[in-house]
């Protein structure tokens, strides 16, 4: 048995000093005060915490390939990037793959490798060589050509936990503002303007032709898989009536404080990325994660592109309510809920062990222990 002492507990709705009892990889027990008996660890009064829960990540992209046409070995890919998210405090994680592909355009870099990346990262896990838990979360492009095929090779024997609905139209959504997709699509591709202005073109055919389509094969594989549905970038009401109609169960990312309220109305948990938190807005122009928590319409957080975004966001936002436990919530019980995983996200007896030792730094976090099912993993 492990006991982890003299901590500050962010326990669901409070926060106080006590210990866990650690035990088969669970909580055993929780006890109240600040006492360190022999053998205990004793955490000084630092904040101890259920473990990170990262919905959508495109931090394994990043890794698969660390320079424009530089494909990395997928296997050192994976391993690299698990040992990142642990060092960060993420001790579950929906590893984002993108589905959907672009063949008739070479120039988006949109080329299929989502299945063989999803075999690497579940048979790394079978072989017990990775730290933290994962799940897939597989990104369906309904404005690319190959989705029903690259979809239909996966199943509900291959962990997926997430689908969600994205739709990168050039006009609409993320980059309604075209001028924005022009800075991000010919910085990362270097396109010439000609090239920019036949990706718009192409894209924007594609999603007449197959748009439809592909939304409804989608929604119809998530269920398939036992996945729960999420939307992408709604930016209007009406879009988001049209996810909560799929079956939608929470929103990435809305662009408009128009959007989160339309999913507050329609009973939609609402994702912003913890990077929006720390720079204090978007970097597509789109609204700021800091106001929608404002208007107490933010729910969960995603750490996006910057793993290490995830617990200072929370730590700000705990610091913004006036209320620590619920701006760890929103990358602990509420992600947890959102996908159905009832057995940890909280500090309770009986749930797993997936547990972090973290002191305050300014309005950051310090790690100085991560464990998952009670096993020390940094």
């Amino acid at each position: 048995m492990t006991l982890l002492a003299n901590a500050t507990l962010v326990l669901p709705g409070e926060v106080l000093r006590g210990a866990l009892h650690l035990k088969d990889g669970r909580i055993a027990a929780i006890e109240q005060g600040s006492h360190v008996p022999a053998g205990a660890e004793d955490c000084e009064g630092d904040l101890l915490m259920p473990g990170l829960i990262e919905l959508h990540t495109d931090n394994l992209e990043r890794h698969l390939q660390p320079r424009p046409k530089v494909d990395w070995p997928h296997q050192a890919a994976i391993l690299a990037h698990d040992a990142e998210l642990a060092g960060v405090g993420i001790t579950t994680v929906f590893d984002a793959l993108r589905v959907g592909s672009v063949i008739t355009d070479n120039k988006t870099g949109y080329s299929e490798y989502a299945r063989a990346v999803a075999t690497g990262i579940l048979d790394l896990r079978r072989e017990g060589a990775l730290r933290v838990s994962h799940f897939l979360h597989l990104r369906a492009e309904v404005c690319s050509e190959t989705l029903v095929e690259e979809m239909a090779k996966f199943g509900p024997e291959d962990r997926i936990g997430i689908v969600s609905l994205m739709d990168h139209t050039p006009g609409q959504r993320q980059f309604r503002d075209i001028a924005k997709l022009r800075d991000y699509v010919m910085g990362k591709r270097g396109l010439s303007e000609a090239d920019f202005q036949a990706h718009v073109a192409n894209q924007q055919a594609m999603r007449a032709r197959f748009g439809d389509l592909h939304e409804k094969i989608a929604v119809s594989e998530a269920s398939r898989y036992g996945a729960a549905l999420a939307s992408h970038d709604d930016t209007t009401a009406e879009q988001v009536a049209v996810s909560k109609a799929h079956g939608v169960s929470f929103a990435e990312f809305p662009t408009t404080v128009e959007a989160a309220k339309a999913c507050r109305a329609e009973g939609v948990q609402v994702m912003m990325g913890a990077p929006n938190v720390i720079r204090g807005g978007s970097h597509s122009g789109n609204v700021s994660a800091e106001e929608l928590a404002g208007l107490d319409l933010l729910d969960i957080l995603s750490s996006d592109y910057v793993p290490s975004s995830l617990l200072s966001a929370a730590l700000h936002l705990g610091d913004l309510w006036g209320d620590m436990a619920r701006g760890i919530a929103t990358v602990t019980r509420a992600p947890a809920e959102a996908t159905g995983l009832h057995d940890r996200g909280r500090l309770e007896i009986g749930t797993r062990a997936d547990l972090l030792r973290v002191r305050r730094i300014g309005r950051h976090g310090g790690l100085r222990g991560v464990w998952v099912q009670g096993r020390r993993v940094g």
